[in-house]
């Protein structure tokens, strides 16, 4: 398995059974190595929430592919009307994909989508994604500030990766996702969403010092924009 980060909040994996993309912001991403053009073959296109640094170039990227949009129901009809192939599904609930299971669990966000005039129109709840590939299971939080169940998804599944918000402001800052990471105990803590813009700068090395210090059973892997583990 090959986890590839594309900045923000924006993962490509890939292994045996298929190759998925989240949250596709790569069009205005600052901290894009990656242009959409770039993705030819997709198995899913798993997007956590309606704001335009996650949702992305999901659309497009679903017309040129033809992977569908993973996303909640309000989403993916969204995305659908437009064009592009979608699953809908919503938090709590799992499916089956060709590629491995996908299961939405909580996050305590928002989920507008900005039209081009400049209206919000609901995108129904935000999520974070369970991905189980090869046995293991990937967390991805989405954007979330820190909440109690995240002991209970640690509790009922064993996370070989989570990655999860540190950039504060919007989502969770570095003490929060260290206290998320003790109620997740994943083996491998990815941190993402952070110095994609100023008001989200965060010193990623004093989380992994707070990670190493608090969570020593969890191991922090900072990856910059277009490095895999």
């Amino acid at each position: 398995m090959h986890i590839h980060f594309h900045g923000h909040a924006c993962f490509e994996i890939e292994w045996e059974a298929g190759r998925i993309l989240i949250d596709p912001f790569l069009s205005g991403n600052p901290t894009a190595t990656a242009k959409p053009e770039d993705f030819t073959d997709l198995d899913g296109i798993l997007v956590t929430h309606g704001h335009g640094d996650h949702l992305g170039d999901a659309i497009q990227l679903s017309k040129q592919t033809g992977a569908p949009i993973i996303a909640v129901f309000e989403l993916a009809n969204y995305c659908q009307k437009r064009g592009a192939k979608a699953h809908a599904m919503h938090v709590g609930g799992k499916h089956e994909f060709a590629f491995g299971w996908v299961k939405l669990t909580q996050a305590v966000h928002g989920s507008g989508i900005e039209t081009p005039e400049g209206d919000m129109i609901y995108g129904g709840l935000a999520c974070g994604f369970l991905i189980q590939a090869e046995g293991k299971w990937l967390y991805h939080a989405g954007d979330t500030g820190l909440f109690g169940d995240m002991e209970l998804i640690g509790r009922r599944y064993p996370i070989e990766v989570a990655m999860l918000p540190i950039g504060d402001n919007f989502v969770m800052g570095v003490e929060e996702a260290v206290h998320a990471s003790q109620l997740l105990r994943p083996k491998v803590v990815i941190p993402m969403h952070y110095n994609t813009f100023p008001v989200i700068a965060q010193d990623v090395g004093e989380f992994l010092h707070l990670l190493q210090r608090r969570v020593p059973e969890s191991s922090g892997k900072a990856l910059k924009p277009g490095e895999s583990c």
